[in-house]
């Protein structure tokens, strides 16, 4: 059974900065694609950014150039920079390992913005 640990997150203050980390029980060198999905309440789990195994990224316009998606693979880790966050990014972030029809997800730590 895949596992996926993820951290940070938390209460941030509008215009500030967290990071979030997705450690998973298994080698990520091999995996075509990750990625980060949010969800808020009341509305679709989103795709915030997918990375594949090349290292192409994939952004939602929301959130382009305010976030940076990165993966270390020694660390088995994918990790999420979030800067300058805007009330409308408090949502309940998921990291996701292969895909988002067939892979496996992580917890899904909350972040909350204040204003």
């Amino acid at each position: 059974q895949v596992q996926l640990v993820e951290s940070g997150g938390g209460l941030v203050q509008a215009g500030g900065s967290a990071r979030l980390s997705c450690a998973a029980s298994i080698s990520i060198g091999s995996i075509t694609a990750m990625g980060w999905y949010r969800q808020a309440p009341g509305k679709q789990r989103e795709l915030v950014v997918s990375i594949t195994y090349g290292g192409y990224t994939n952004y939602a316009g929301s959130v382009k150039g305010r976030f940076t998606i990165s993966r270390d693979n020694a660390k088995n880790t994918v990790y999420l920079q979030m800067n300058n966050l805007k009330p409308e990014d408090p949502a309940v972030y998921y990291c996701n390992l292969g895909g988002p029809l067939t892979g496996y997800w992580g917890q899904g730590p909350q972040v909350t913005v204040s204003s």
